[in-house]
């Protein structure tokens, strides 16, 4: 088999899994929004790991990266994507940038995202990562989560990748009236809860929506 033909076949089965993964693990499981089963097809996740766990990267898990974080599971990531509502219009913040697959599911979807890291490292390469695959529409930041961004609020809908142990108020005050925070909040370290909270005028409306285990979300009004 020449170099073309071996590399063609290697490509094949990596979209074969990819589709499998959407399938079996994502849309079965009951994600139905088809913006967000578009972007799980479309976004390589083996592009976002060490090559030497390509062969874990459609498998329904987290897995780890720099600094002692994770890419994570899939099907959180969809389900985030969501419970977030979000349209091809909206502008979308994403705390927690770490590997940059969330941040490529979301630039599927909506308009402009931001996305914050508090690790330079990861800053850097989620950076190259997703320019190498394109997201124009995806901003890598470097901050304190908790904070948000102001100098891009408000937003549409902001979505948080790590538990905390309640929702910052920076977080609910760069939504716009009818936007959408998705967050895990728990007093535990260990497990939480993720949420939908939904600004209305001045006010906030929570819903529970699943159990969830994320990292701590570190910062000034984090852990």
């Amino acid at each position: 088999m020449s170099r073309f033909d071996r590399n063609r076949t290697e490509k094949q089965g990596i979209d074969e899994r990819r589709e499998s993964m959407v399938r079996r693990t994502i849309a079965d499981r009951g994600v139905r929004d088809p913006h967000v089963l578009a972007a799980m097809r479309t976004v390589r996740r083996e592009r976002f790991i060490d090559p030497s766990l390509e062969d874990s990267a459609y498998q329904d898990s987290p897995l780890p990266i720099e600094k002692g974080q994770t890419i994570s599971q899939p099907f959180i990531v969809a389900l985030m994507a969501e419970q977030a509502r979000i349209g091809p219009s909206d502008r979308v913040l994403e705390v927690g940038t770490g590997s940059g697959y969330g941040a490529a599911v979301l630039g599927c979807i909506a308009a402009e995202v931001w996305t914050i890291e508090r690790h330079p490292e990861l800053v850097e390469n989620a950076a190259q990562v997703l320019r190498d695959e394109g997201f124009d529409n995806v901003h890598v930041v470097e901050g304190d989560g908790t904070l948000g961004w102001p100098d891009a609020a408000p937003f549409d809908a902001i979505v948080v990748t790590a538990g905390a142990p309640g929702a910052p108020d920076a977080l609910c005050g760069q939504l716009v009236d009818g936007g959408r925070l998705i967050i895990p909040v728990g007093q535990s370290r260990r497990s939480q809860e993720l949420v939908r909270i939904t600004r209305r005028g001045d006010s906030f409306e929570t819903e529970d929506l699943a159990a969830v285990r994320f990292v701590p979300l570190v910062g000034d009004e984090g852990w």
